[in-house]
């Protein structure tokens, strides 16, 4: 910007064009032509018009430029802004699909899917937290320092401008001096010429006094005088003008131009500076982008169809095996039997009917009336799931107990510390907290061996597959996870062939046929021993019986595997009650003999 000096001030025709309007001028005021010394003066004049003309386009660009900064800077507060709305809606987004805390969300995490689901929610939560540092590099780097940097550079602005308007002001106040002088001295010379010519006039004539002559004289020689000390201040203030003139337009200026230049190339460079910086806040975050994305990757690829599908079958299997071959029973013999035969049979199946009609007919225990809650046992349950379920149970009691066993040693540390130290604390004071663990431990160990009961009790009954000459009563699961049964008329399994579904809260039980009643009905079942309830039963399912807490009662049933066993009170009265809540007492003569059949 100094190189403007050289192409502006000291152009040939701006300066000819300058004096040749000097000249029209002073033609006009009278003066013929211009003297070298006029000529220097309207030199002078459009060098100093120039100079403020330079400031001023100067100024517009400087002022442009910071507004350029100020609009890129606006531009990036406006991206990092985005930035932060899009890594919010991003986190909003994870956080609407993470899921919730029960046992319905609990229980999905164990297929592959929803666990890759769950994956990719906290990979995109990474992903959002990408994005928020990519807003706050860019407001820490390029905005912050942006905002800085145009204050500096307001202010050098300021500062430069101010040092150049401050020269302009001196040298255009020296060039006033040197007018001054200037005119003063023409002035001084006018009024020597005056009083030289007075004093010449004087002289020549006869009629003036000799002492008017002296005056004359005299007085002309003070105006030489005066004007020879304007003469001298003249040419010495014009030797001290022309130096600060060289001075203002060969150092000063150019050097307060080149400041500027120095400026606007530094704000230009600044610029690009933060341009890169653009570009680099983003690649800094495409390593764990890539990280992210390859994590969203792995989730989707760790997805498997078949153990998800195993998964299901796990947790709905029953245990349960599927009925055995249904046998022929040749009814065609019995119509061919004589007439006593038959009227004799005839005589006992009436026998029979009559007595099982006092008797209620045998129905499913596990189709309830009532969908709450079920037994502590889980023994409303197929097998395979029940013991799915005591077994977690008995998980949670041994967690319990570790969990109480642990701070029992925590405790009994402290307490041989405060024996060993009695200054830290008093060891009877943890003596209450030890008994209440103590006897927490004895409750949830008592309560871990009931469960252990039943889980061994489950596990030794789990369905064996037999051979195939023997029946077995086998259950189906329903649709709504109701169990039926299916009990073939052989022996003491099904004294009623009654067949139960949960199509309604009471069950309907299926009529028998007189025709065939001989072959669905059989006599009492006789007593195979006793037993004592262990806890009360309230008997609410269709083919069950209320027991009371220590009742003795007589078995007639023992438990084929379902988890039931078929007790009598009197000859009314009889039903079934879950096998963990009695203990049985079976006859000698009746052990060994009663088989699944």
């Amino acid at each position: 910007m100094a190189t403007l000096l050289r192409g502006d001030f000291y152009d040939f025709k701006d300066r000819r064009k300058s004096v040749c309007s000097l000249r029209s001028l002073l033609s006009e005021s009278g003066s013929p032509t211009l003297t070298p010394f006029q000529e220097y003066l309207q030199l002078l004049l459009q060098m100093k018009m120039t100079t403020d003309d330079q400031f001023d386009n100067l100024e517009k660009h400087t002022q442009w430029g910071i507004d350029f900064v100020e609009r890129y800077n606006k531009f990036v507060k406006e991206r990092s802004e985005i930035e932060l709305n899009y890594a919010k809606q991003i986190r909003n987004l994870s956080k609407k699909y993470q899921p919730k805390k029960n046992s319905i969300q609990e229980e999905e995490n164990k297929y592959s899917s929803c666990r890759a689901f769950l994956s990719t929610l906290n990979e995109l939560n990474d992903y959002a937290g990408q994005h928020e540092l990519v807003a706050e590099n860019l407001t820490a780097q390029i905005i912050a320092e942006l905002n800085k940097y145009t204050q500096d550079l307001k202010t050098e602005r300021k500062s430069h401008f101010h040092d150049g308007r401050k020269a302009q002001q001196q040298i255009e106040n020296s060039w006033k001096q040197l007018e001054a002088c200037k005119r003063r001295f023409e002035r001084d010379c006018k009024e020597a010429d005056r009083a030289q010519q007075h004093f010449e006039k004087l002289d020549a004539d006869i009629n003036v006094t000799k002492a008017d002559v002296e005056k004359a004289r005299q007085q002309a020689q003070m105006r030489h005088q005066m004007a020879s000390d304007s003469k001298n201040e003249y040419a010495a203030y014009l030797q001290k003008f022309n130096q600060e003139q060289n001075d203002h337009y060969y150092t000063t200026i150019p050097s307060i131009f080149q400041k500027i230049q120095d400026m606007e190339e530094k704000r230009i460079e600044r610029l690009g500076e933060s341009m890169h910086t653009f570009a680099e806040v983003d690649r800094t975050i495409l390593p764990i982008v890539g990280k992210c994305l390859d994590g969203m990757t792995k989730a989707a690829e760790s997805i498997e169809a078949k153990g998800d599908s195993k998964q299901v079958v796990d947790s709905y299997k029953s245990g349960f095996e599927p009925p055995g071959d249904v046998e022929f029973e040749d009814y065609g013999q019995a119509m061919k039997k004589a007439v006593s035969e038959t009227s004799l049979s005839n005589s006992r199946g009436e026998t029979k009917s009559e007595k099982s009609s006092k008797r209620p007919g045998k129905l499913w225990p596990f189709i309830k009336k009532n969908k709450g809650s079920g037994p502590e046992d889980f023994s409303h349950l197929p097998p395979e799931q029940r013991r799915k379920k005591l077994q977690a149970k008995i998980d949670d009691i041994n967690k319990d107990i570790q969990k109480e066993m642990d701070q029992r040693d925590a405790l009994t540390k402290m307490k041989d510390v405060y024996i060993k130290n009695p200054q830290m604390g008093d060891p009877t004071s943890l003596d209450p907290r030890l008994s209440e663990i103590a006897v927490n431990v004895d409750k949830l160990q008592a309560e871990a061996q009931k469960f252990d009961g039943w889980l061994a009790e489950v596990e030794g009954r789990l369905p064996v597959k037999s051979e195939p000459s023997k029946r077995q009563s086998v259950v189906f699961e329903t649709q709504n996870n109701a169990p039926v049964t299916n009990n073939c008329a052989q022996d003491r399994e099904s004294p009623d062939g009654s067949y139960t579904e949960e199509s309604s809260s009471e069950p309907p039980v299926k009529p028998v046929d007189p025709e065939f009643d001989e072959f669905e009905e059989e006599e009492t079942l006789p007593t195979i021993g006793t037993c004592k309830a262990l806890y009360p039963f309230d008997g609410t399912n269709e083919g069950t019986i209320s027991v009371a807490e220590g009742e003795l009662l007589y078995v007639i049933e023992e438990d084929k595997g379902d988890g039931w066993t078929r007790v009598r009170r009197n000859e009314e009265e009889e039903g079934y009650v879950p096998s963990s809540y009695v203990e049985v007492f079976l006859d000698n003569n009746t052990k060994g003999f009663m088989t699944y059949i």
